[in-house]
């Protein structure tokens, strides 16, 4: 029998979590892989999403430079290529079934934010 290798997603220490703009996004390298983290604000305090920088339909890396909003209940940021809205929570297009983004597990530890991959 051959033993299987397992995977464990490793976390790592992105930036200061006073390098985060509020409603705004910034763009770091997890792994070789862009990665658009963004942090809000609401009545119910702050919170810290990490989706893939690659936007699927405008076929670039510039998620972190789309806008920041709401639709419904959901915190999306809109693409600055064509516009489509992406679930900050779930990475999940609004616009299209079709189309979604890797969401990364993020949390802050002695106010370093650490990003999952």
């Amino acid at each position: 029998m051959q033993a299987q290798a397992s995977f464990t997603p490793q976390w790592h220490d992105v930036c200061h979590i006073n390098d985060l703009v509020t409603n705004s996004g910034v763009c770091a390298l997890v792994e070789d892989q862009q990665v658009a983290l963004f942090l809000t604000e609401a009545d119910d305090g702050r919170h810290i999403f990490a989706i893939s920088n690659w936007d699927p339909v405008g076929q670039a890396n510039v998620l972190y430079r789309g806008i920041i909003g709401s639709l419904n209940t959901d915190i999306v940021v809109a693409s600055p290529l064509y516009k489509e809205h992406y679930v900050l929570e779930t990475g999940k297009c609004v616009e299209r079934e079709d189309v979604s983004v890797t969401v990364y597990p993020v949390r802050v530890d002695n106010q370093r934010v650490l990003v999952q991959a």
